[in-house]
């Protein structure tokens, strides 16, 4: 027998939450206490002689209402004398259950719900006018989710809002937060980061990751080169004729993080990225449009320009950037849409 460590409920051995209050029984109570079993609960291994019947996988005396049976394991069904059944998993359910030992759901419509395990950044809770919608390629709205309240996680297990068919999302992976009238994405540490589409010229930093097509790029700072001494001879190095400047540079990252191909920046020379024009150009990548985007030299800045491309242009969050009704987010390998008044 398992014994509640909340309620001091006791239960089948294979239950996972309490028959009685819900609660996962492995779960220590509020402030880590177990507590104590009734002084009247009943022995353990004590149960009543009448109205035993049997398991059909192995004949082994069961009483009713217990999910498995205690020999085999064999999940036992509803039947006439063993009492309801769980209406979300078809567990049987002993008379005085009000939670089901298996799934947790509630034995009748008048208990409550049970109340999902609280996660790390899913602690206020409050009415937020606000959905967040899944994109199919075509733009199209194939999914809506309602805003959980003031923060709302999504990951692929453990979130507000999950997708449990994403290998590439984690298990809690991004979090909106509805602040003041507005609306902030945050990545919560996740191990393909979060993207959001940029709706105007961005003006980059050293450290950003950009996602043109399919390709991720690292913009990095150089600073300016500092003065050459002569050579004491005064011979002339020969070497290629570049700017005189290279001030910061694009990376190419493979998936494992690792670099492969690198431009060079300096002030006044604009650069072009796309499948088939540009001055660097990936003919072999089929979601980037002819010429995708644009860096541009301004001053001793350098400003990504989507240069109207089907797909987009995206930069990896870092801390809590804004968002605003329309903004378009990748987590994953769901594209989502915020739709807020």
């Amino acid at each position: 027998m398992r014994v509640c460590a909340h309620c001091g409920r006791e239960n089948d051995e294979r239950s996972r939450f309490c028959e009685d209050c819900g609660k996962p029984v492995d779960a220590p109570p509020p402030g880590g206490v177990p507590v104590a079993k009734p002084p009247n609960a009943a022995p353990v291994g004590r149960q009543p002689a009448a109205g035993v019947v049997q398991c059909p996988e192995c004949a082994s005396n069961v009483v009713p209402g217990h999910p498995f049976c205690p020999k085999c394991g064999k999940r036992l069904t509803a039947s006439k004398d063993a009492g309801p059944s769980c209406s979300n998993c078809g567990t049987a359910l002993p008379a005085s259950a009000r939670y089901c030992a298996a799934c947790g759901n509630p034995a009748s419509p008048d208990v409550a719900p049970r109340k999902s395990q609280t996660s790390a950044f899913a602690a206020k809770r409050a009415d937020v006018p606000g959905e967040i919608v899944v994109l199919e390629e075509s733009g199209e709205v194939i999914e809506r989710f309602p805003l959980a309240g003031e923060e709302t996680t999504i990951g692929r297990e453990d979130a507000d809002i999950e997708f449990t068919d994403d290998p590439f999302m984690s298990p809690v992976h991004a979090q909106v937060t509805a602040r003041e009238g507005q609306f902030f994405i945050r990545d919560l540490g996740s191990r393909n980061g979060t993207w959001t589409f940029i709706e105007e010229p961005h003006r980059l930093s050293d450290g950003d990751l950009l996602l043109i097509g399919s390709q991720v790029m690292l913009f990095r700072r150089l600073g300016y080169p500092g003065p050459h001494p002569p050579e004491r001879d005064a011979t002339r190095r020969m070497g290629s004729l570049v700017p005189s400047a290279d001030i910061a540079r694009l990376i190419q990252l493979r998936s494992d993080g690792s670099q492969r191909d690198t431009v060079h920046l300096s002030p006044g020379r604009n650069l072009g990225i796309g499948r088939e024009s540009g001055d660097w150009i990936f003919p072999y990548d089929p979601s980037m449009s002819g010429l995708h985007a644009e860096v541009r030299s301004e001053d001793a800045d350098f400003v990504v320009v989507d240069a109207g491309s089907r797909n987009g242009v995206a930069i990896s969050v870092r801390g809590e950037i804004p968002l605003r009704n329309g903004s378009r987010f990748l987590v994953g390998d769901k594209m989502l849409r915020l739709e807020a008044p």
